[in-house]
């Protein structure tokens, strides 16, 4: 996890986001999630070459605020005819199963908006209550955890879908009170 005072939240009152980090990494931390799958699903976009550079610029202003630019292999795994309509438009165009290089906005922990780890509750608890310029912190992750279960039928994400379902809980508390 990260701080977000820039889209989920404010400087004063950081929500959280999640964030990609290297695999040495995530065997060092402590979690609550003992065992992690040996890939990350997510989707690679290719941008046409006269926009790169403005695409990069953007990406750069929006994205800074808590990542690093690192490059890693990212392996097509989908065939066309097997992905939703929402993602055959960022279909990279190879065959089936290529790997190419992406570049990629990664957390690091010398990073000072880098979290590592938290308690699941308390997180949950305190991304229910998170709003900044881009919206409500809890939509951000239910809109993360329906985009990561609509990649593949493998592609879901434990930790992801355990924080969503303790935030869904948090609300139906703070609803029933009122």
């Amino acid at each position: 996890m990260k701080r977000s005072e820039d889209h989920r939240g404010t400087p004063e009152a950081p929500g959280r986001v999640c964030t990609l980090i290297d695999r040495k990494l995530w065997e060092t931390l402590t979690d609550q999630h003992a065992s992690a799958p040996p890939k990350v699903w997510g989707a690679a976009y290719r941008i046409p070459a006269p926009k790169v550079a403005a695409v990069k610029e953007y990406m750069n202003i929006r994205e800074i605020n808590g990542y690093s630019i690192q490059y890693a292999p990212f392996q097509n795994a989908a065939k066309p005819e097997d992905m939703s309509a929402t993602y055959q438009n960022v279909h990279i165009p190879s065959e089936h199963g290529d790997t190419i290089k992406c570049l990629v906005y990664i957390g690091l922990p010398d990073n000072p908006q880098f979290l590592g780890p938290q308690d699941p509750q308390v997180l949950a608890e305190h991304i229910v209550k998170s709003r900044g310029p881009s919206g409500e912190n809890k939509e951000y992750l239910y809109q993360l955890e329906e985009a990561l279960n609509g990649l593949s039928a493998e592609s879901g994400d434990e930790h992801i879908s355990d924080l969503a379902r303790r935030c869904r809980e948090v609300e139906a508390r703070q609803e029933s009170k009122q």
